[in-house]
């Protein structure tokens, strides 16, 4: 009876997380009332461009600021490391009211300095992205009968010889009323009605609008000059606007002003507020994205299956022989058909630089855990787009939090390696610690300053400088030596076998073990460059990134095919009676990230052709050897403590004499 209590408890709770993913889309935001006439502030975020990968400021061009000043909106971690400079801007609509010919402002006459930067921001197709009431503006072209989807506009376009700035825009803002009837249904309460109030002006009880849609089409149009001299900002320019973002009007020329203009069209729409970033989401080739991974994940679930089956089989099968024949028999097999039984007395001789293992090991375990957890949260719709940057900041948190975890395993595999000597657990500690941190801290550091030195927002200012060493040394560090000490006083794993003092020499072999090893990382590449693709073109191409759940299957298929790999090369070494079977475990499955790291080299070639710069091109492969490393280690931690569990049990299972 108390089974069937707590089943329905649970039940409850699913139920409960369901109608919450329903209800609030589940990125930590909620759905904005507006009554009509209320105002709309539009934001800017910083310029980005798929040829240079360098962000910069919105108003490091000579565009329009605000009467109140350029002010910065609230960030938080992860969008400062993400680049991202969100802004106020001159931008306001007013809810439900449309507006034509809005003058926003005329420049002053562009200097030498400001011509020669707006013409290489043409030239190296940055776009303009704004943001209202948290979506991006969303831009559709036409081409070959199909409707692309854009985040952002370009700055201006090169026709001939001739540059032109898109000073006009049109846009269309989408907006859904927000009515007593499906007030519940979007909170996803029955209270929603007592929480939030529809009385709109004047005491009338008039239905507000929420945003669902914000569309942006540019337009290149000539003003001017003298028509806008005596104009104030949100005056109405005296001559009609005609928008066509077919043709273009407005060239940039020197020591000549640039006037700016907008219109806006609000338009009820039928999408829901919890459906309104599908736009968004539901890129072109979003089927083929889904069949393929579906087709990936079938193949590699299916070789791996059988590298499974056949493994066992042969495993077992050798214990089963072993335990069946005589002593005299067994001698004989041992010299005539394998030899992994002859190292008995060395597969579990301390390997060389052990510490620097253990330090690998224990990083390993904690960027894994941290992948792990923060897809899970991310396919449950906790990291959504909709939420900028809560991504990176997640993964930060939850890396500073494992570190216990990494502390833990790194110190119990050091006494385990040593037959429960707990001399040293500090220095391993430290080593964890500061490994993969401190690689990292090297890599972004050398990038930063090539971002700096490009003046680009994307470098990390000095003071967050600060603050993510003060996390690394107050947060991740004594978390990291506190899961040590838990290490040092939890009991080691005890060998099954002794060692002997002097070792086992090697027999020479046909072929070098590493090339071996080298070549096992092609079948977990197998699980993951399909999805690596769509990831790669998240980050360098400005696509939006939400399968997260299949991300989550093809890390959870990755983890499995990686330890498979590991198995049967470390089966494979000890048939040869090759005994260093450590290193060679943990690289027989970390080395995907070569493979990966090839990919990436290939990628830059022949999918960022237009990526301009020895500085975008070391910022890509910067960042790219950070992604590579701390996926060597993940897998390589995969590979290792699966080979471990495997030569332990093994040679537990055999009876020795």
């Amino acid at each position: 009876m108390r089974s069937f209590e707590k089943f329905k408890i649970w039940v409850l709770l699913i139920c409960l997380v369901s109608e919450l993913c329903y209800g609030f889309y589940l990125p930590g935001s909620y759905p904005h009332k507006y009554g009509v006439g209320d105002l709309l502030n539009v934001k800017v975020n910083s310029l980005t461009s798929i040829d240079t990968e360098l962000p910069y400021s919105y108003y490091s061009l000579p565009f329009c600021q605000p009467q109140e000043g350029v002010k910065d909106s609230a960030e938080n971690l992860g969008e400062l490391l993400m680049g991202d400079r969100i802004e106020n801007s001159p931008y306001r609509f007013k809810m439900y009211t449309n507006e034509t010919e809005i003058f926003m402002c005329q420049t002053k006459p562009l200097s030498g300095e400001e011509f020669k930067l707006l013409k290489k921001r043409i030239d190296e197709m940055y776009q303009v992205n704004l943001i209202l009431d948290n979506l991006p503006a969303i831009r559709y072209t036409r081409k070959e009968g199909y409707f692309l989807r854009w985040t952002g506009y370009p700055v201006g376009i090169k026709v001939q010889d001739a540059y032109y700035v898109f000073n006009h825009l049109k846009f269309t803002v989408l907006v859904h009323k927000y009515e007593e009837t499906n007030v519940a249904r979007v909170m996803g309460t029955g209270d929603g009605a007592e929480v939030i109030s529809t009385v709109g002006k004047d005491g009338s009880e008039e239905p507000g609008y929420m945003v669902v849609g914000f569309e942006v089409v540019p337009c290149s149009v000539q003003h001017a000059p003298d028509s806008a001299k005596n104009l104030k900002m949100y005056n109405k320019y005296p001559n009609p606007i005609k928008c066509d973002p077919t043709t273009v009007a407005m060239a940039v020329k020197e020591n000549e002003p640039v006037s700016f203009t907008y219109e806006v069209n609000f338009v009820e729409s039928d999408i829901k507020w919890p459906s309104r970033w599908d736009a968004y989401l539901k890129m072109e080739g979003a089927k083929v994205h889904w069949f393929s991974i579906l087709n990936s994940l079938m193949v590699i679930t299916f070789l791996a299956g059988i590298v499974l089956v056949i493994f066992l089989r042969t495993v077992r099968r050798d214990l089963t022989r072993y335990e069946e024949l005589d002593k005299e028999a067994q001698a004989q097999m041992n010299e005539e058909l394998s030899g992994w039984k002859l190292v008995v007395s060395d597969v579990f001789r301390a390997p060389s630089n052990p510490a620097l293992l253990c330090a690998m090991v224990g990083d390993g375990v904690q960027i894994l855990g941290m992948g792990v957890v923060t897809i899970m949260f991310a396919a449950l719709g906790f990291m959504s787009p909709a939420s900028r940057g809560t991504l990176i900041t997640g993964m930060l948190f939850f890396y500073m939090v494992l570190g216990i975890a990494a502390g833990y395993v790194a110190v119990r595999l050091w006494r385990t390696i040593f037959c429960g000597d707990h001399k040293g657990w500090i220095s391993v500690s430290w080593k964890a610690a500061c490994f993969f941190p401190g690689i990292a801290f090297l890599i972004l550091t050398t990038l930063n300053f090539l971002l700096w030195g490009s003046h680009s927002t994307g470098a990390i200012p000095f003071s967050l400088f600060v603050v993510l060493i003060l996390l690394w040394f107050c947060i991740s560090v004594p978390l990291t030596l506190v899961g040590g000490y838990f290490g040092a006083k939890a009991p080691h794993i005890e060998y099954p076998v002794r060692t002997n003092q002097i070792p086992r020499e090697i027999p020479p072999q046909k072929y070098p073990s590493w090339l071996l090893v080298l070549g096992a990382g092609t079948l977990p590449f197998g699980t993951l460059f399909i999805e690596l693709f769509f990831i790669m073109s998240s980050l360098w191409m400005g696509r939006v990134y939400y399968v997260f759940g299949f991300l989550l299957i093809v890390m959870i298929l990755l983890v499995v095919v990686c330890a498979e790999v590991s198995l049967v090369l470390t089966y494979m070494h000890l048939c040869v009676e090759d005994w260093k079977w450590w290193w060679k475990s943990f690289f027989a499955s970390g080395s995907v990230a070569i493979y990966i790291f090839l990919y990436s080299v290939n990628y830059l070639i022949f999918d960022l052709k237009s990526l301009s710069g020895p500085v975008s091109a070391t910022l890509y492969l910067g960042y790219s050897l950070f992604m590579v490393l701390a996926i060597m280690l993940a897998t390589g931690t995969v590979g290792f403590l699966s080979s471990f569990w495997f030569v332990h049990y093994l040679f537990s299972s055999v009876k020795l004499d």
